[in-house]
């Protein structure tokens, strides 16, 4: 019967969700919000049409993401979400349960790797399989893991940074911090809070990161022009920022996420360092978009780093990669418990 069920890989963000189908490529891309009526706790909308809510909800709906830090924080949400999104892949008229794969941080502890796999059982898996992030995110790169050479893989989402070194199939040397995509556009939201006097929504950060933010000062500054809620005055006004005002609003939460790659650099034994010298960092992730990251990466470690191609979809892609060779990756999925 084995043959007939459907695979699915599923890259479960804090952000976002991307399902993975083999042969048709990635087809379901959507937020991890649900939104979810206060009295009755019932389920109300999921994905984008819930991302549209936030911020802009009556006291009666609440919007939130289940999911916290890459791990399950709201488990019946998490279930109902996975449900939602495996129904929503596959199509009503399937009948077979899928075999899913779901990518995890590369720090979770087995209590919150055996949550995702529960929850992806009950949301309708036949068999589910939890991989971790950086290695996904290396196959999905394109790194040929199974080579006796070490390959630094950073991949920076939503929730987390993962950062691993990866060898013959295995992580060498990993840590996982807290601090990602969504700490930055917090750090943007106290930034203008405190310097501006202004009350900006987490959204508005988000885009005054992608549009203007940088890791590192540059020289031809962008600018925007934000709205926001004035803190003294209760009304709305306008302020124009720059780059580098970005920059310095930033530089804590870059420290940290450059502290996690050292700590891992510090950690990999001197064959594997020399090898990552030689092949450089790739970084991952939607938050690895960050311009000017890599160099911020190479004027801290001295090492190289580059993007991968379509560096949001790495996980998601390194699922498909790894649902068609299943037996081939085996070893390196910690399976289905």
């Amino acid at each position: 019967m084995s043959f007939f069920s459907p695979k699915l890989g599923i890259d479960l963000g804090t952000t976002t969700v991307l399902v993975f189908v083999p042969k048709r490529g990635i087809v379901l891309n959507e937020p991890s919000v649900v939104a979810i009526s206060v009295e009755d706790n019932r389920i109300l909308a999921i994905g984008n049409e819930a991302k549209e809510m936030v911020g802009r909800t009556p006291d009666a709906i609440k919007a939130y993401r289940p999911m916290k830090d890459g791990v399950i924080a709201d488990y019946r949400v998490t279930e109902a979400m996975l449900r939602y999104y495996i129904r929503k892949a596959l199509g009503k008229w399937n009948l077979f349960r899928p075999e899913v794969m779901v990518s995890v941080p590369a720090g979770v502890t087995s209590t919150e790797r055996r949550a995702v796999v529960e929850a992806a059982t009950k949301a309708g898996a036949r068999h589910a399989y939890v991989v971790k992030e950086p290695i996904l995110a290396a196959i999905g790169a394109g790194i040929p893991i199974y080579e006796a050479r070490g390959h630094m893989v950073v991949d920076i989402g939503g929730g987390t940074t993962d950062v691993a070194v990866i060898s013959l199939g295995g992580i060498v040397a990993s840590t996982s911090v807290k601090c990602a995509g969504n700490s930055l556009d917090r750090s943007i939201v106290d930034y203008v809070k405190k310097n501006h006097n202004l009350a900006v929504g987490d959204k508005m950060a988000e885009q005054i990161k992608i549009r203007i933010g940088s890791a590192v000062p540059i020289e031809d500054e962008l600018s925007m022009t934000i709205k926001g809620r004035d803190y003294l005055t209760g009304l709305p006004r306008s302020v124009e920022l720059s780059s580098n005002e970005i920059v310095r609003a930033m530089a804590k939460e870059l420290r940290t996420m450059v502290g996690a790659i050292k700590d891992v650099l510090q950690e990999t034994p001197p064959e594997l360092a020399s090898d990552i010298i030689d092949n450089g960092i790739i970084m991952t992730g939607g938050s690895s978009q960050l311009r000017n990251l890599p160099e911020l990466i190479f004027r801290r470690t001295g090492v190289k780093a580059q993007m991968a191609k379509d560096p949001q979809f790495c996980v998601a892609k390194g699922t498909g990669e790894a649902l068609k060779h299943l037996d081939v990756y085996k070893k390196a999925i910690t399976s289905k418990r």
